[in-house]
């Protein structure tokens, strides 16, 4: 049954890239929409695990206004799928003018100076939008990381349209990606990882919203090793079809204390500027998945079908 369903999964992604990249904008736009709409009548595992994490970022927010709060972030979570679905037919000019990016002297000084730099994000927006803008502004091409997906050529297909897209991909598991990436950086270059989910089990506990949570200790240890820039990055909708974003000063690595601590320090650093962006628009936040350790604890599931994450 799993491998029948694993075909389902990869036709109906590879029906997305064939199909809606044909599509006119505002016609993709209405789709992803009405897509989004229907995953949300329907109180889905995802959709509920949405308003959850809601409810941390937004604690003073009534059922009714986490509900409300939920259906916009899938309207923008499918925004994302849409423009992904869309993004190997967008003409550099077109990449170019849906992004806006503050505080890009950040990245660009580092990289002058012959530094490498670590960009950390979170799930807001469109990354790979924010990577395909990068690549095209900078003339570089710069490397991350991907979870490895099932089936095999579902995560085929997301390595090929990174590629495309002008980035190096890395599979999370099964490979060398630290050493390849700390390379990278000793190099002078640019890294970017998303990193407000750790998908190790074995991540640095920060507090996050005012409950502890877990997130990936990478970005950081790569700093250390590296010598790099730590940047983090937040990204946001508007209503205008061009996506914003903002480069945050760099996280210095603490002048004391073993790697440990430095990492822990370093990592709460980056959780605070996630924290500032989410906060400011909680419904381009797209996680659909357990993330506090609260909600990792065992727990009934409810009996629904799952919305998928964002690889």
């Amino acid at each position: 049954m799993s491998g029948v369903q694993d075909r389902l999964t990869d036709s109906l992604y590879g029906l997305g890239w064939s199909t809606v990249k044909k599509l006119p904008e505002p016609a993709a736009a209405r789709l992803g929409r009405t897509i989004a709409d229907t995953a949300w009548k329907r109180r889905g595992k995802g959709v509920l695990q949405l308003e959850r994490n809601y409810a941390r970022v937004v604690p003073d927010a009534s059922p009714e206004g986490l509900a409300e709060l939920s259906r916009a972030g899938m309207r923008s979570y499918l925004r994302y799928w849409m423009e992904s679905f869309r993004l190997p037919v967008w003409s550099e000019e077109r990449i170019r003018n849906g992004v806006e990016v503050k505080g890009m002297h950040h990245v660009t000084d580092a990289l002058a100076a012959g530094k490498g730099v670590v960009a950390a994000l979170p799930h807001l927006a469109n990354w790979d939008l924010a990577g395909a803008w990068v690549a095209s502004e900078l003339k570089i091409p710069f490397t991350t990381v991907a979870e490895r997906l099932k089936p095999e050529t579902l995560f085929d297909r997301f390595v090929a349209y990174r590629e495309g897209l002008g980035m190096e991909v890395l599979p999370h598991t099964g490979g060398t990606a630290f050493g390849t990436l700390a390379r990278r950086l000793r190099d002078g270059g640019l890294v970017c990882l998303v990193a407000d989910r750790d998908l190790s089990a074995s991540g640095v506990e920060v507090d996050f919203f005012g409950e502890t949570a877990r997130m990936p200790g990478g970005p950081a240890l790569l700093a250390q090793h590296t010598g790099a820039a730590l940047l983090p990055v937040t990204l946001r909708y508007d209503d205008s079809p061009v996506m914003r974003g903002r480069v945050h000063p760099p996280i210095a690595v603490p002048e004391s204390g073993g790697r440990p601590e430095k990492t822990s320090v370093m990592t709460q650093a980056l959780a605070d500027a996630f924290a500032t962006g989410i906060a400011d628009h909680p419904e381009d936040w797209h996680m659909l998945q357990r993330l506090w350790t609260a909600d990792l604890e065992p727990r009934p599931e409810p009996s629904s079908e799952a919305e998928g994450g964002r690889p």
